[in-house]
């Protein structure tokens, strides 16, 4: 894919938070941006990059959603995980250089691209983006270890409900509602991702419905009780 012909505008970006600037000084953002551009928009289904690919960008999501997803040999997708702006796409290539999974376009979307020779260079110039990247690695560990919990021995429900918690929370912190907001994963990437049938991702958003604790209008979701949804994963976070 071609990039435009324009570079990222990183002093101005809201996402610049969540993102690599975040904690930079103002002449050490515009360092950054200096070298990250902008790839024009990917539609849905489209492939950022696939699994085997040599490592040569970083991927900060400005806009949209993607999927990531691993094939084994059998040629089986397992999603791995799903981004939202402000997070960083493949992270999971530093180790050998090359992708150890797909991420694909959930919908139309736009990614800003981090030359990854350029980004090193840089982090030996500013030690704060060197800081912040490691912060972004260790928030990257910290998801898969809530991804381990997540799958462990855990009901359907109680899976389905900390997959709501997570996207809650994470849309919270883009400054977005936290409790209205939609599903753009399909419900077999989900059911994928949960390690539930796509029936069991249907018959447990009904029986959340139901109860009253979200509401369901096609892929949109509206959390009415988030206090009643955050005990289904964690009981003892009663509150008085």
């Amino acid at each position: 894919m071609e990039l435009a012909q324009v570079k990222a505008s990183c002093p101005d970006c809201r996402l610049s938070i969540l993102c690599l600037p975040f904690g930079l000084q103002p002449h050490e953002i515009k360092q950054l941006a200096s070298i990250v551009k902008n790839r024009r928009p990917l539609q849905l289904n489209d492939y950022l990059y696939l699994q085997g690919e040599e490592c040569l960008h970083l991927y900060a999501v400005k806009s949209g959603s993607f999927r990531s997803f691993i094939l084994n040999t059998e040629g089986l997708e397992q999603t791995i995980g799903f981004y939202l702006p402000g997070e960083i796409m493949g992270l999971d290539a530093l180790q050998h250089g090359r992708y150890s999974s797909s991420t694909i376009a959930l919908e139309t979307g736009s990614v800003c691209e981090v030359p990854l020779s350029r980004l090193n260079e840089l982090c030996g110039q500013i030690p704060g983006l060197q800081i912040q990247l490691m912060r972004i690695l260790g928030k990257e560990i910290t998801s898969d270890h809530d991804q381990i919990v997540l799958l462990g021995h855990r009901t359907a429900k109680e899976r389905m409900a900390s997959f709501l918690l997570m996207l809650s929370r994470r849309y919270g912190a883009l400054g977005f509602s936290n409790t209205t907001f939609n599903l753009s994963m399909r419900r077999q990437d989900i059911a994928n991702f949960l390690g539930i049938t796509i029936e069991t991702v249907s018959r447990q958003l009904a029986e959340l419905s139901k109860q009253g604790i979200i509401t369901v209008k096609q892929r949109g979701i509206q959390i009415n009780d988030l206090q009643l949804l955050t005990i289904i994963v964690e009981p003892c976070s009663i509150h008085d």
